[in-house]
């Protein structure tokens, strides 16, 4: 995205409050294109970690070669990814988390998404009297909820690791001290000012700027010692040191104390946060077993609504790439975002429908909505049978700055975990070396429409909703067969489902398959990867009905794959900076 194209939004969002600004979404994307890696490969080895940046992917095969597991190795890797890919993730925010237990044969759903504060309510992000402008809401302590990261990772590790908590953040520790090379995306998202609160206060600007105001240029040794500091303790002293000690003060009092958009957070919403162990959902799929992550994430109903909608059409006769089966795949998009919209958000406060949803009588009734010659136009929200729920639609945008990786260890234990702050840079606050989050902008800003609540209000405690989705695939036999997930707002529901589709009705290697350019509808326009294939299927897509728009889609697809001979390959998305290595 051009700064001009990006300062004329951020100017209508200032204009115009939630949810009239909601359109707005279609445009705005969370993190600017970075340019291409080329010259990637399909890495096969008996253990495997991918991620977003090279030094985070070695902090993780570092823990395996210690005899670590695939919890020690996430651990590790969360850790570096808050130190050098800080516009993304960190422990500053949450996640969602699969975990395959190999010797016990059974999937994990660990949840780490952030909360609401205990005195949050429904007019969070109000001022006088009306929602506020998302650009207003966006930076400064108002919108960070409870980070749940660390507490997610503890609980994974208490019950999957082989090493001690202590051993799995030397490599952060280390290069927080020492430093690590800016990268060319990280300087151009500082550079794009894509966060408009970015040089706002001091600790941000200080940390991602020179004296002169420039951004940190490519090559830039940047150390951390605050970060240094901050994760020892955590690896002395477990979470306790984040969520009860002197940090956590340190956390809340910077959030209440920003004079011109003060938040919530207290030390006893640091205190009381749990993350929690969740059942994962799954469903067949060909001859697969395909399992994601159930709410707070509306990521793991609304991909598998997708391939469960392209089972009742032609789709797995066509060329996946043809302008037929991107047709198809947008519809079943759209029935299932127009769903998501109506029901999905944190099942601990609102009745989900799950089961309702993933009904197979009930996509089977919807799929008849799909037109082969036709584009349906804006879905509306299915009424799954025994369904008397009366909501009105979620009106909250979703712009988050995500990461996601991969990791098997040598016993064949997985880990598919997908992680976030929200918008690039968070809400640009930095305590103890880490940016915090700004996921509560997650939520609908307003609670009710014409009567009627929204399943996606702001309530105390509530996690907002996301679109973060984890996923696991298995064989007919019951073993694990590949690991995906992506970065990308709500697009992210797009990528991955694109992902599963290439990899399970495709001859493509699996880095193949990650490369294919991207078409995504949610429910809207239909977009178009700028630069690639895919811009040639506008005028065949506009014949159909189709409102087109050519964009940049910025995934961050990593994923890995059994292969016949048992090894590993590799998918690391060309788009970001990632890098697979294995042993």
């Amino acid at each position: 995205m051009k700064f001009s194209s990006l300062i004329q939004i951020l100017l209508y969002l200032a204009l115009f409050p939630l949810p009239a600004a909601q359109a707005v979404e279609e445009d705005l994307a969370p993190e600017s294109a970075t340019g291409l890696q080329t010259g990637l490969r399909s890495v096969e080895h008996q253990s495997l970690v991918v991620s977003a940046h090279p030094l985070a992917t070695e902090a993780g095969l570092n823990i395996l070669k210690q005899g670590g597991t695939a919890a020690d190795a996430a651990v590790a890797v969360q850790a570096m990814l808050t130190l050098v890919e800080p516009q993304s993730s960190g422990i500053g925010g949450g996640a969602f988390l699969l975990y395959w237990d190999q010797n016990k044969k059974k999937l994990h759903a660990y949840d780490g998404r952030e909360t609401a504060p205990l005195h949050a309510d429904q007019h969070l992000f109000y001022q006088d009297n009306k929602p506020m402008p998302w650009v207003k809401a966006l930076v400064g302590g108002r919108s960070v909820g409870t980070p749940g990261v660390l507490k997610m990772l503890e609980l994974a590790h208490s019950n999957h690791g082989a090493l001690t908590w202590k051993q799995l953040f030397s490599d952060a520790i280390s290069t927080s001290e020492h430093g690590f090379k800016v990268t060319p995306r990280l300087h151009k998202l500082i550079a794009s000012r894509i966060n408009p609160g970015l040089d706002r206060y001091p600790a941000g600007r200080n940390y991602f700027f020179l004296e002169s105001g420039e951004p940190l240029p490519i090559g830039f040794t940047r150390t951390n010692a605050s970060l240094a500091k901050s994760l020892r303790l955590i690896a002395n002293q477990g979470t306790d040191a984040f969520y009860k000690g002197p940090l956590a003060a340190e956390i809340a009092q910077h959030v209440s104390r920003i004079e011109d958009n003060p938040g919530l957070l207290t030390q006893k919403d640091l205190a009381n946060y749990q993350a929690v162990e969740r059942d994962p959902i799954c469903l067949p799929y060909l001859t697969y077993t395909v399992c994601g992550f159930p709410p707070p994430t509306s990521g793991g109903i609304t991909v598998l609504q997708i391939l469960k909608l392209l089972e009742h059409t032609d789709y797995s006769d066509l060329d996946p790439n043809s302008a037929q089966a991107k047709h198809l795949f947008t519809q079943a998009s759209k029935l299932a975002f127009a769903d998501r919209g109506r029901y999905l958000a944190d099942s601990d406060f609102v009745d989900v429908p799950t089961k309702e949803l993933l009904d197979p009588r009930y996509l089977k009734q919807r799929a008849t909505l799909i037109n082969e010659t036709k584009d349906l136009g804006p879905a509306k929200p299915g009424q799954p049978q025994g369904i008397t729920l009366s909501q009105a639609d979620d009106r909250s945008p979703e712009l988050p700055s995500t990461s996601h990786f991969v990791v098997v260890d040598k016993w064949g234990n997985a880990v598919s975990i997908t992680s976030s702050i929200e918008m690039a840079f968070g809400s640009t606050l930095m305590v103890g070396g880490f940016l915090l989050n700004n996921q509560l902008t997650d939520f609908s800003f307003v609670a009710s429409d014409q009567g009627k609540l929204i399943a996606n209000r702001v309530q105390p405690g509530k996690r907002p909703r996301s679109s973060m989705s984890p996923f696991m695939i298995f064989d007919t036999d019951g073993n694990l067969h590949a690991a995906v997930g992506s970065p990308g707002g709500s697009r992210i529901i797009n990528y991955v489902a694109e992902s599963l589709l290439f990899m399970l009705n495709s001859k493509l290697s699996l880095q193949d398959a990650i490369n294919q350019p991207h078409v995504s509808n949610r429910n809207g326009l239909t977009e178009l990867e700028a630069g690639t294939a895919a811009v040639n299927l506008q005028t065949a897509l506009e014949t159909l009905g189709h409102k087109i728009k050519v964009r940049d889609l910025n995934s961050g697809l990593h994923a890995f794959r059994r292969l016949p001979n048992g090894k590993w390959e590799s998918g690391v998305d060309k788009r970001r900076e990632g890098l697979a290595l294995g042993e």
